[in-house]
């Protein structure tokens, strides 16, 4: 059956990967639209946006089936429907193996510590499902290098970004959030910042911080204006997103690329025009824009939230006095859930703990954290090593900016956003050109 929905396909020969000489189907119109709509359902349904469709994905309650998010369950589907319309679903296995080697690692490896955190009945097993298991499955099935899915992607995340943008600037402007961050339901009525599509606000500053030096040193599919037309839109968003860390990141990390990338460009003694006309003409409008910018009270919010952290600053200080009472034993394993968290609160770390290596190791113990990071070490060198060189700069932020909230060390899709972004827009030009020679 899967044959007949499938189509017909003419196996072609894969070089340089795999079994020699083995011959392997291309990938099938439904796969293709599979990974698809699932990375449209990543990057534009939130947690509040399934609240409004009766599936609880953030709170605690309700059934263990909606905390998984439904990118991740068609991400599953697609892969085994890819493993099927392959001809022999363990050869598929072996295939994609062949090919992503650290990728399957993190898959086992994640796979393996859900069952230890079942088994012990510890907090996290639909976190280890969305943060770990969906990314290892998206880079697996996006191994096969199909020419049309990172079209498509790439078409999704430019689009699905802008709209996203759009919509932050709008709640910023009207002070209604169209899909407010819920847990179990409950709205936090104080916080205003921009939720968009993505939910949290401070998800959002990370993707989108990302996104922007990934317009800089990546896109290349895109012109120049275009590129620095969604970079100034993507960055106005960031305000209204609130997210400080992401603010200063792309400020510092942007800013310096483009230093480099100018004078780099001058040493060359080649200049575009045309380039040059748009930079000056920006360098120009640059204080008109930023005159009008404060008189509309633009950067009012911007400079609250340096002013006013909640006490985020203070928790990441009160995150460390909670080793030391604990035993070295529960360093090891994990200490009793209940005692952590009651000392969390006495520390008022009410909020969490803002450090994703920190908070495995509390909940879950030192040799499980080494584990789960042994396995990310090696996924995102992999990664790394299937884009152009320019992955160094969005790597850089995403290394930085993971390691200043919870992160990967609870529930969260921004891993598998950031191997989307990573893959898509820094795809090599030789994988295009190798492919396109390929009879």
């Amino acid at each position: 059956m899967a044959s007949i929905l499938a189509g017909p396909a003419r196996p072609v020969p894969v070089s340089g990967y795999g079994i020699p000489g083995r011959r392997v189907v291309p990938v099938d119109t439904l796969t293709r639209l599979g990974i698809t709509v699932a990375v449209l359902l990543l990057f534009s349904v939130s947690g509040g946006m399934l609240w409004l469709a009766g599936y609880n994905y953030d709170g605690l309650q309700g059934s263990p089936l909606s905390k998984i998010h439904p990118s991740t369950y068609l991400f599953v589907l697609t892969f085994v429907w890819r493993s099927c319309t392959f001809g022999n679903p363990v050869g598929y296995v072996v295939h994609v193996t062949n090919k992503r080697p650290a990728t399957m690692l993190m898959a086992v490896i994640s796979t393996v510590l859900l069952f230890v955190v079942i088994l012990r009945q510890r907090p996290g097993m639909a976190g280890m499902i969305d943060t770990f298991v969906a990314p290892a499955l998206l880079v697996l099935l996006l191994s096969e290098d199909d020419e049309k899915t990172f079209a498509w992607l790439q078409l999704v995340i430019h689009v699905v970004m802008t709209v996203n943008a759009l919509l932050a600037l709008f709640e910023f402007g009207t002070k209604h959030l169209v899909f407010p961050y819920r847990f179990d339901g409950a709205v936090f009525v104080n916080d205003l910042r921009s939720t968009a599509l993505q939910g949290h606000p401070l998800s959002n500053a990370t993707v989108t911080s990302i996104y922007v030096l990934s317009l800089l040193s990546g896109s290349r599919s895109l012109s120049t204006p275009l590129r620095l037309a969604l970079v100034g839109l993507q960055f106005c968003a960031l305000v209204a997103f609130g997210g400080r860390s992401g603010m200063v990141l792309t400020i510092l990390l942007g800013g310096a690329y483009l230093l480099i990338q100018g004078l780099a460009q001058l040493r060359t003694r080649r200049v575009n025009l045309l380039g040059a006309a748009l930079v000056i003409m920006l360098a120009a409008l640059l204080p008109l824009a930023v005159a009008l910018a404060g008189y509309y009270g633009f950067f009012d919010a911007l400079l609250e939230r340096f002013v006013s952290d909640s006490g985020s600053a203070n928790a990441r200080v009160e995150m460390f006095d909670l080793f030391r009472h604990l035993e070295l034993r529960d360093l090891i394993v994990g200490p009793d859930v209940d005692l952590l968290d009651s000392m969390r609160r006495i520390s008022g770390l009410e909020q969490g703990i803002e450090n994703p290596v920190l908070r495995l190791t509390l909940y879950q113990g030192a040799f499980f954290t080494l584990l789960i990071f042994f396995g990310f070490a090696l996924f995102m060198h992999e990664v790394a090593r299937r884009c152009h060189p320019g992955i160094w700069l969005p790597m850089l932020g995403w290394l930085i900016l993971l390691n200043t909230s919870e992160s990967i060390a609870s529930k969260t899709t921004l891993m598998t956003k950031f191997v989307v972004i990573a893959l898509v827009l820094y795809r090599p030009a030789r994988t295009i050109a190798r492919q396109r020679t390929q009879p």
